[in-house]
C-alpha cells in the first residue's frame, strides 16, 4: 500500500476558527435555551436544525438543503431538533434544557476524528461529537461503516437508530447516454469533492495513475470538478507538467448542486481513492449517473458500489492514511474502461433501488412524527 503521513497533509484547524466556533456554539446555546419555552405542538413537525447550515458543496451542506425543503426549519416553537455529526454547535447545557423540556433529538452520525487525517486533539472532537449520539432519541447512521467507526472512538450507543444511506435523486441524476468507444475519443476519468491540503493525496494518486494508464496504453484523460484549496491546485498541476500529462489533466472549480449532473454525464468512470470515506454522496451521484466506479476498498464506499465498480485493495487503518498502490491504480483504469458500459447500468440499478431519496425522505418523515407524537 502507498502511506500518505507527509507534513501537511493533514488537517488542524486554526485557533481563530476554534474560537468562532466556540462563540457560535455559546450564541447557540442560549438561543436555545430563550426558544425552548415556545417549543410546538404535536400536530405538525417542527425542526430546528441546531445551528447547521445548508449548501452545494460537502456532505452536511447537502444534507441540510435537503432536509429544510422537506421541513422548512423553525427557529422558535420547534418540537425537535436535528443534529449532525460533522456540526456538533449545541453545548452541553443546551442539550440539558432539550432534555429537560422533552423535546426529542435526532442525530445523524458520519465519520469520527482520528489520527490518520486530524492532527488537532481528534480525542476531543470525539468526546464533542459523542455529547448528542448518546443523549439523541435516535440515531441515522449514514452506513454500517459509521456505526462501526462512532462506537469504537464515541462509546457503545443505547439507544434506538438505523443505517440509512446517503441518497441521490435519481430523477435529477440521470444517465448523460454517451458511451465511450476505443479509439473514438479518451476515456474520461472524473474526481469530485471538496479538497483541503489534508486531501491532496486524492489528487496526487489519481493524477500519478493515470500518468502509468497511459503508459499501458489507455487514452484517457481526468477532470478534477469542485472546490480545491490553491495549494493543492498548484501541486497537482506541477504534478501533471512533471509527469508530462498536463493536456490531460484539467480542473473545472466549483461547481452548484443544480449543475452537478451535467458533471458526471461528461464522464465515463469516478475514480475514489479516499480512505476512509465514511458514505460520500459523490459516490451516490455518479452511480446514478450511470457511472462505473474505481474505489479504494476501505470506509462505507463498499456498501455503496458492491459489485457495480472496481475495488482496490487498501489498507485499513485509523492512525495513517492509506491509498492503494499506484500501478494498482493504473491497472484498475485500463481494467475498467471496457467495463463501463455494464458497469454503469449495474451502477444506475443499484443506485434507483437502494438510494433513491424517495425513501430517504419517507424515514426521515416517518422517524420525526413517531417522535413528535410520543
Amino acid at each position: 500500500m502507498t502511506t500518505f503521513t507527509r507534513p501537511g497533509t493533514s488537517l488542524k484547524e486554526p485557533i481563530y476558527k476554534n474560537m468562532m466556533r466556540s462563540g457560535w456554539s455559546l450564541l447557540l446555546g442560549l438561543h436555545c435555551v430563550l426558544s425552548i419555552f415556545t417549543c410546538g405542538r404535536p400536530d405538525v413537525v417542527r425542526v430546528y436544525f441546531g445551528g447547521a447550515r445548508p449548501g452545494d458543496v460537502g456532505g452536511p451542506l447537502v444534507k441540510i438543503k435537503r432536509l429544510r425543503q422537506l421541513f422548512r426549519e423553525a427557529y422558535w416553537s420547534y418540537n425537535l431538533v436535528y443534529v449532525l455529526s460533522n456540526t456538533p454547535y449545541l453545548p452541553d447545557f443546551a442539550l440539558r434544557c432539550l432534555k429537560w423540556r422533552k423535546v426529542p433529538i435526532v442525530h445523524n452520525q458520519n465519520g469520527i476524528f482520528n489520527a490518520s487525517w486530524y492532527d488537532g486533539d481528534w480525542r476531543l472532537m470525539n468526546k464533542r461529537m459523542a455529547r448528542t449520539f448518546h443523549q439523541a432519541d435516535y440515531v441515522f447512521y449514514q452506513s454500517e461503516f459509521c456505526r462501526f467507526a462512532s462506537e469504537r472512538f464515541g462509546g457503545h450507543r443505547e439507544g434506538p437508530g438505523e443505517v440509512l444511506y446517503n441518497a441521490v435523486d435519481t430523477k435529477f441524476f440521470t444517465p448523460g447516454g454517451a458511451t465511450w468507444i476505443a479509439g473514438e475519443r479518451r476515456f474520461r476519468f472524473l474526481l469530485t469533492g471538496k479538497i483541503n491540503q489534508h486531501l491532496y493525496y486524492r489528487l496526487e494518486s489519481t493524477t500519478k495513475g493515470l500518468a502509468e494508464a497511459v503508459l499501458l496504453g489507455l487514452d484517457c484523460e481526468l477532470r478534477i470538478a469542485g472546490w480545491v484549496g490553491e495549494e493543492p491546485r498548484r501541486r497537482v498541476l506541477a504534478l501533471a507538467a512533471q509527469l508530462g500529462i498536463s493536456d490531460r489533466v484539467c480542473l473545472t472549480g466549483p461547481y452548484r448542486q443544480e449543475d452537478a449532473p451535467e458533471i458526471y454525464q461528461w464522464a465515463d468512470s469516478l475514480v475514489m481513492t479516499k480512505h476512509n470515506d465514511p458514505c460520500p454522496n459523490t459516490v451516490l451521484e455518479a452511480m446514478a449517473c450511470g457511472l462505473a466506479v474505481l474505489y479504494s476498498n476501505t470506509g462505507g464506499v463498499p456498501e455503496l458500489v458492491g459489485d457495480c465498480g472496481i475495488a482496490l485493495n487498501c489498507e485499513q487503518s485509523w492512525t495513517a492514511i492509506h491509498v492503494p498502490e499506484i500501478t494498482d491504480i493504473a491497472a484498475g483504469m485500463v481494467e475498467i474502461a471496457p467495463l463501463t458500459e455494464d458497469l454503469g447500468a449495474a451502477a444506475r440499478a443499484r443506485a434507483v433501488d437502494k438510494f433513491d431519496i424517495a425513501f430517504w425522505c419517507m424515514r426521515h418523515k416517518e422517524v420525526f412524527a413517531n417522535l413528535v407524537k410520543q
